[in-house]
């Protein structure tokens, strides 16, 4: 077989396995999550911690004054 040959082949077997890489289903999406989900604690604890590093900037800049 002459090397023209087996690229040809070799490109139509390329296309061919394309499609039907291409032809396959997605599986169907889950459910939607619940309504009205909690605030998770994360968020408070940055929160504190906020408030906490606020306070320590306070401390220090009255301090230099």
């Amino acid at each position: 077989m002459i090397i023209q040959n087996k690229r040809i082949i070799a490109s139509i077997l390329f296309v061919l396995i394309s499609f039907v890489c291409a032809a396959q289903a997605l599986p169907p999406p889950g459910p939607p999550p619940p309504i009205g989900l909690p605030i998770d604690g994360g968020v408070l604890m940055g929160l504190v911690a906020g408030i906490f590093y606020g306070a320590k900037k306070l401390w220090f800049s009255k301090s230099k004054l």
